[in-house]
């Protein structure tokens, strides 16, 4: 998958091996934040917090984003190495040095380690996201395990999700992807669905969906850590990746939208494009449902999906799950969301 319109998607085609078990975890429940490792990341990302449409990328330099486009927030679950490796991410890198928890606090944009740091924070923060509604304790999990994340290693200004080894790999060029949270947010959108429904995205139908839910989970994810953490947003909420679409889309930037006007008729066969669809559905239901609600439905119901389902199945399937869970009520604005996209046989 990607982040272009123009990118291909990486569909997952085999369940993987378990990744093995990682050392014994660092207090992380009950402890307090200082005393856990502390880490600089974006707040989301620098255009969304300052909402400074004319920021743009020098080649990863230091002084083109101010000191206020940063937050300092403590790592949580990690495990006992010193790299930033825990109970929900492992990250490791192949072009630059490997960052080193005890130096999280110091990094910034010009430094490789930076995005390491942003990696495994919003990697864990989208996990932590999913536990707090359920998944993983009174719902199944959904991706509840150490995710293997790659920086760099293409070399490339491209990220995907592979199920070779149910691995996120993160590319390089213009802004680097890992700048920004909601392109991190969107690859584990994929790792997700392919956790749920091993091979999930196998039909174009299918591959839009994965492309939808990972928008709409990195803006969710997103919107979550500025309510958690005091945030500012200054920058359109359904906007995705705003930072790192800068170089390649004109102000206000945005890789996507997930509040588009598209219906079924604008069916293309271009998974990207395609996905502004479904994930406009999903918008729909969260502004009827409030957030919770309906992610613990879209989540949910995706354990029911095949891997190459349909528009009409997929969309069926969320609102018998709404029915399942809240009643009759849900089940209708669910239901109400899917025939404003006019998705046949809702």
């Amino acid at each position: 998958m990607s982040r272009r319109p123009s990118r291909g998607l990486i569909a997952a085609a085999t369940a993987t091996a378990a990744v093995a078990a990682t050392a014994a975890l660092l207090p992380s429940a009950g402890a307090s934040a200082a005393s856990l490792p502390q880490a600089r990341v974006f707040m989301v990302n620098p255009v969304q917090s300052s909402g400074d449409q004319s920021l743009a990328d020098h080649k990863d330099a230091a002084s083109d984003i101010p000191a206020s486009a940063y937050a300092t927030v403590t790592l949580r679950n990690l495990d006992a190495s010193g790299a930033l490796s825990g109970r929900w991410a492992a990250v490791r890198s192949e072009t630059g040095k490997p960052a080193a928890v005890a130096g999280a606090g110091s990094y910034d944009r010009s430094d490789d380690e930076f995005e390491q740091v942003m990696a495994y924070f919003w990697v864990n923060e989208a996990q932590e996201y999913l536990q707090g509604l359920g998944f993983g304790s009174e719902l199944p999990g959904a991706n509840d395990r150490v995710q293997p994340v790659r920086l760099n290693q293409w070399g490339a200004d491209n990220s995907f999700f592979t199920d070779k080894k149910a691995e996120i790999r993160f590319g390089k060029g213009g802004v680097d992807d890992a700048e920004d949270a909601e392109v991190i947010v969107h690859e584990y959108g994929h790792a997700v669905h392919n956790a749920q429904v091993p091979g999930f995205g196998s039909s174009p139908e299918a591959g839009a969906i994965g492309e939808a839910f990972g928008d709409y989970l990195a803006v969710e994810v997103g919107s979550n850590a500025v309510t958690k953490y005091g945030w500012p947003m200054k920058a359109d909420l359904a906007c995705v990746g705003d930072w790192d679409s800068t170089g390649y889309s004109a102000a206000p930037h945005c890789l996507r939208r997930i509040d588009g006007t598209k219906t079924y008729a604008d069916v293309e066969g271009e998974v990207h494009a395609d996905g502004e669809i479904w994930s406009r559905a999903l918008f729909d239901i969260r502004g009827k449902l409030g957030a919770r609600t309906a992610d613990r439905i879209i989540v949910n119901a995706q354990f029911g999906f095949a891997a190459d389902t349909t528009f009409e199945d997929a969309a069926l399937k969320t609102v018998a799950t709404a029915q399942k869970m809240y009643g009759t009520t849900a089940a209708n604005a669910v239901r109400d969301a899917f025939r404003a996209r006019a998705i046949p046989g809702v």
